[in-house]
């Protein structure tokens, strides 16, 4: 299973995502589930660098881990459009979610 946990602050904006594991719904190659979720996650740390400039914390590891942490003091008009993207990030993986939940689960964290 995939697991994915979006970490907020007490402000409710997101500051970090860790995504961990494999979904299983199908052979290497072929599991739609992985694809997805992979593509959204990455998909939306590219366009935070590309579309703000700003480089995100990013580490990978075994197992599907991925990590990925936004920088502290960001000034206020790029922090909103970071967050714009992540939490299109966050509904794109919900709606795998609704499709596919045994095979992804998403948690939230404050």
């Amino acid at each position: 299973m995939i697991k994915i946990t979006i970490n907020r602050n007490v402000s409710g904006l997101i500051q970090s995502f860790t995504m961990t594991g494999h979904a299983l719904f199908a052979g290497h190659g072929q599991d739609i589930v992985c694809a997805g979720a992979s593509a959204v996650s990455f998909g939306a740390i590219n366009a935070v660098h590309e579309l703000t400039g700003i480089i995100p914390e990013i580490e990978q590891g075994q197992d599907g881990f991925l990590s990925c942490a936004v920088p502290e003091n960001i000034p206020d008009k790029v922090q909103e459009k970071i967050q714009l993207l992540l939490e299109a990030m966050v509904i794109s993986l919900q709606t795998i979610e609704e499709q596919y939940g045994e095979h992804i689960k998403i948690t939230f964290k404050k």
